[in-house]
């Protein structure tokens, strides 16, 4: 895994959804490391990878782009194919001084009839089409444009990327080593990059071999073992725990809600404006007015009565339910108060 959240800056290198070279990073990893911090924070994504599967960077790109809060992309090695297009998700996209981005279309391995390999080209130009609208909105080029350029299987200086809008800034920082990954299966890759992967012996082959698989096989194994009755065990306590998580969420979001309510009132009751005024002020508070707009419609209104006030008073203490002087109950006293408020309205009126 090279998926980190750290301080407020998420790190992202490796393969992208498939772990060819050691590191990797998935979308299910970043949907967890993302639920860890608020939806509106500022949130910088240090970028370094070769590419990996499209789909996966595509599920990415849309997570990150659909954040409440600022995202700022850093690419500090390389962003290439799927992991150019998680890139577009920064608001602000700052190349690090030497690196390098590559966009260019999607492509796929299709075992199976003419019917398996139709289905294939057709979700790949769905899948093509689909990336260049997201080049498109973030260099000002045309999606038509952008598509000739990922056709051309293109690689950026962080000057070029800069200059064809793909990234609004080629940073003074150095870039860091480039992600692992086998460039020799990209058409155009530098010469540099290619022989960077043949002597570290970054092959896709080699990666795909038995030996490699091993682990995932053993994993495979192990979950295969499981009996049908040791599987629904693990379910039913992964949904329990999820529940108790969500009731425990409700009852904070509930107690939240009546301590700010409870607040609300206690700063409306605080003000200046409120003395004199504090059945005026009971219900405004019952709006959804601000605190401010509150005073300000206090400020405007006249001061009750003394009599308005006594029977303000009363009917606070009855809906309170205590006792009141006179040996009234709660109840009859709110009665009279709303009584003789009302014979003071005819009055007026009259």
């Amino acid at each position: 895994m090279a998926a980190i959240l750290a301080d407020g800056e998420l790190t992202l290198s490796g393969d992208v959804g498939d772990a060819w070279f050691g590191d990797s990073f998935t979308y299910s990893e970043v949907v967890i490391l993302l639920a860890q911090i608020d939806d509106d924070a500022e949130l910088t994504v240090r970028l370094n990878s070769g590419g990996g599967i499209a789909t996966e960077g595509a599920a990415i790109h849309a997570l990150l782009a659909r954040r409440g809060g600022r995202t700022v992309v850093v690419v500090e090695g390389i962003a290439a194919s799927a992991a150019s297009l998680i890139a577009m998700a920064g608001e602000t996209v700052t190349m690090a001084e030497g690196s390098i981005m590559m966009i260019h279309d999607p492509s796929g391995i299709t075992f199976g009839t003419s019917d398996d390999h139709a289905k294939s080209i057709e979700g790949l130009e769905a899948l093509a089409t689909a990336y260049a609208r997201v080049y498109a909105a973030k260099s000002g080029l045309t999606a038509d444009e952008c598509r000739e350029i990922m056709k051309r299987e293109t690689w950026l200086t962080a000057t070029e990327a800069v200059e064809q809008g793909f990234a609004d800034d080629a940073g003074d920082s150095k870039a860091g080593a480039v992600a692992a990954f086998d460039y020799r299966i990209y058409a155009h890759a530098p010469k540099r990059l290619t022989a960077l992967a043949k002597k570290n012996g970054w092959s896709h082959e080699a990666a795909s071999s038995p030996a490699a698989k091993s682990a995932d096989t053993n994993r495979q194994q192990e979950e295969n073992s499981m009996t049908e009755k040791e599987r629904a065990d693990a379910l039913a306590a992964e949904l329990e725990q999820t529940k108790t998580a969500h009731t425990a969420a409700l009852a904070k979001a509930a107690a939240d809600a009546i301590a700010a309510d409870r607040a609300r009132r206690t700063a409306v009751m605080a003000l200046e404006e409120a003395k004199g005024r504090e059945a005026l002020a009971d219900t405004l508070i019952a709006t959804q007015l601000s605190v401010e707009d509150i005073k300000a419609a206090l400020a405007a209104a006249p001061k009750a009565s003394e009599a308005d006030q006594k029977a303000y008073e009363q009917q606070r203490l009855a809906a309170a339910g205590l006792s009141l002087p006179g040996g009234q109950k709660p109840a009859e006293a709110s009665a009279n108060g709303w009584a003789k408020a009302a014979e003071r309205i005819n009055k007026r009126n009259g």
